[in-house]
């Protein structure tokens, strides 16, 4: 993994928008588009392009364990041909505290119950937080108004930065902490389309749109030729969503 570069020096550049801007808003409508490869991040991303928006999507390498999902965000992007495409490279090992970052065993084989009792070991410190003031310094940059993040507060796995009103504090923090939101009083919105859906709601949003699951992948262990595990939480709440959606899920498990 490459340590110490700047964003961009890890950009992969789109067709367009290299251009940029001293604050939010040029009357184009783009956003910003948060994209892991996950179920969540991709369907966000659907909906945004369904919206209107031209995505500018950005990914995080930050030393999870679940780097394949790195390349299932490339497969994506691709896929939406979306404008640029940032892959950022962060070390959140170098804190530690998180079985996705460190070596601890990430949780397997746990009931919905067991699940919502508090926050669990694959919850990363301030990840969301780290995730958003990155997306939010790009938007800045770009003149761009919106990010969309995939966030979920009803199948959150106990995540305290998935909820709505984390949400709401980091849109009033932003307002404070940029010089588009000082000087020109502009409003950055963070959009979390999915926040009030269960999974199954959201696959069944996908599948309006077109998304190819097939492309994505959830699991917090996956093999190395790319199986997902089944056993964890990203997994079994992936696996729980498509059965109540009433759709096959199309990836691998081993």
């Amino acid at each position: 993994m490459a340590q110490g570069r700047s964003p961009s020096q890890n950009a992969e550049i789109g067709p367009a928008g290299s251009r940029s801007h001293t604050g939010f808003g040029t009357g184009s409508k783009r956003a910003v588009v948060l994209l892991s490869g996950g179920l969540d991040s991709t369907t966000t991303l659907a909906i945004a392009v369904d919206e209107g928006y031209e995505p500018h999507a950005m990914t995080f390498r930050y030393g999870q364990r679940h780097a394949a999902e790195i390349e299932a965000a490339r497969r994506i992007a691709r896929r939406f041909r979306v404008v640029r495409h940032q892959v950022v490279d962060i070390d959140l090992r170098a804190f530690g505290g998180s079985a996705l970052t460190g070596d601890e065993e990430v949780p397997r084989d746990r009931s919905v119950d067991d699940m919502s009792r508090g926050i669990p070991i694959s919850y990363v410190p301030g990840r969301n937080t780290i995730f958003l003031s990155f997306a939010m310094a790009w938007a800045e940059v770009l003149g761009i108004d919106d990010i969309f993040i995939g966030v979920n507060a009803i199948d959150y796995s106990g995540y305290p930065d998935c909820r709505p009103e984390y949400i709401e504090a980091f849109e009033r923090m932003a307002r404070l902490a940029t010089r588009a939101g000082v000087e020109q009083d502009r409003r950055l919105t963070i959009h979390a389309p999915l926040i009030r859906m269960t999974k199954a709601e959201i696959i069944r949003r996908g599948v309006q749109l077109g998304v190819d699951y097939s492309l994505t992948m959830s699991c917090y262990d996956p093999s190395a030729d790319g199986r997902a595990c089944g056993r964890c939480d990203a997994c079994l709440l992936r696996l729980k969503g498509f059965r109540e959606a009433g759709v096959v899920d199309p990836i691998r498990y081993r």
